[in-house]
């Protein structure tokens, strides 16, 4: 059986969040492969927290 339980900040905060995480992390480590991946990460989740705020705008409209 699956748990579920209810997020308690939007999907774009928890990105956002990972992203400052990761970018703070990787500033402490030397340069590298860890500190790459971790700027990697921090990229992405600030790249899929602009396509989920793009996604969530009123102004988007559906293809044509």
């Amino acid at each position: 059986m699956r748990r579920r339980f209810k997020q308690t900040l939007s999907l774009r905060d928890r990105l956002v969040a990972h992203a400052k995480s990761a970018r703070d992390q990787a500033r402490r480590l030397p340069p590298g492969k860890e500190r790459e991946s971790l700027l990697r990460s921090a990229r992405q989740s600030e790249t899929a927290a602009n396509i989920d705020e793009w996604l969530s705008s009123p102004g988007l409209r559906a293809p044509q």
